[in-house]
């Protein structure tokens, strides 16, 4: 075999598993989504549920949409960092021995777009991601507003009042 068969080959073999990666990045953010639709709906439906005195499931959900929030938006910029690097990165150099450079012409597209356009698909999910992040933080705090004050109200109660 000669060399610039070896090259295009593992430069197929690389731009294979750069799609399967992409693939996977759009799998993990509806596993994200699917989470944060369930734990919407598991608010709606269990508001009325108290655990341990005046805990509520809805602040435990909250709790745990504020986390899986948190978490779907660090997965979107790290997928995103490791993306460009294989376009940027790896991939363009390998195309520096090919005569075709088809994703480095591709990169260079979507940096002249994306500097005349606001939003492309990764700004939106990070987008959602922060909605939701806001969203499940405010039911924490309006859940979390009663029980401070009754536990203020009940300090202030056995101190004999301020």
């Amino acid at each position: 075999m000669d060399k610039d068969y070896i090259i295009f080959q593992e430069y197929k073999l690389y731009s294979e598993q750069k799609e399967n990666f992409i693939n996977r990045n759009f799998q993990t953010n509806k596993f994200y989504m699917t989470a944060v639709v369930v734990l919407v709906f598991a608010l709606i439906f269990t508001s009325n549920v108290i655990f341990l005195d005046r805990i509520s499931a809805t602040l435990i959900f909250a709790f745990f949409g504020v986390a899986v929030s948190t978490l779907w938006w660090m997965n979107v910029d790290s997928y995103n960092v490791l993306i460009k690097i294989k376009y940027a990165e790896v991939i363009e150099k390998f195309e520096e021995k090919l005569p075709l450079k088809p994703f480095t012409d591709e990169y260079k597209g979507i940096e002249n777009y994306r500097k005349n356009k606001t939003f492309l698909f990764s700004d939106i999910q990070k987008f959602f991601a922060t909605f939701a992040l806001i969203f499940f933080f405010a039911v924490c705090i309006s859940e979390l507003a009663p029980i401070c004050a009754s536990i203020i109200d009940k300090i202030v109660k056995i101190k004999g009042g301020i």
